[in-house]
């Protein structure tokens, strides 16, 4: 059987209507604008994915467009078995996160979608002024628990 990131439900109504599984936390998500926003987006992303890299300016302008009647929720979804740069570049993000800069980094990663080695995870790192740009060139091929303490991936699979 194939896990969603949602589930069918129904409104007040009867209306069909997607809940997510996982619902959106300050916690743990990435989330710009305001928490009762009548519209919240969620986003789960790959910042390798080319599909991920075309919707990147696309939901900016949405944001731009909607101002405070949206917000914009990303997690992270590394496609590791197609996007060999994917996991890093979470990574990355979450270390981004963890000092204040998640969006900076974000926006830094898919305006640099075609270069994301770790040398220049390292640089976007620096670039972003993060205090610990060094240790991005170090990250494990697979996230240590402090490093997917964010990682947002948990209310999705993969079929």
């Amino acid at each position: 059987m194939k896990r969603t990131p949602y589930q069918d439900d129904q409104d007040e109504n009867g209306d069909e209507r997607a809940v997510l599984v996982l619902a959106v936390s300050e916690d743990r998500d990435h989330a710009k604008g305001p928490s009762d926003a009548p519209v919240t987006l969620v986003e789960y992303g790959d910042y390798e994915c080319p599909y991920c890299g075309e919707a990147y300016p696309i939901v900016k302008a949405v944001q731009e467009q909607m101002g405070e009647r949206l917000r914009f929720v990303f997690r992270n979804f590394p496609l590791t078995n197609s996007h060999p740069h994917a996991q890093h570049a979470a990574e990355a993000a979450e270390t981004a996160a963890a000092q204040g800069k998640f969006w900076e980094m974000h926006d830094h990663l898919f305006e640099h979608q075609g270069a994301l080695g770790d040398a220049n995870l390292a640089r976007y790192a620096r670039e972003v002024g993060l205090d610990e740009p060094v240790s991005l060139a170090r990250c494990p091929s697979t996230p240590t628990p402090s490093a997917s303490a964010r990682t947002s991936w948990a209310g999705s699979e993969v079929a």
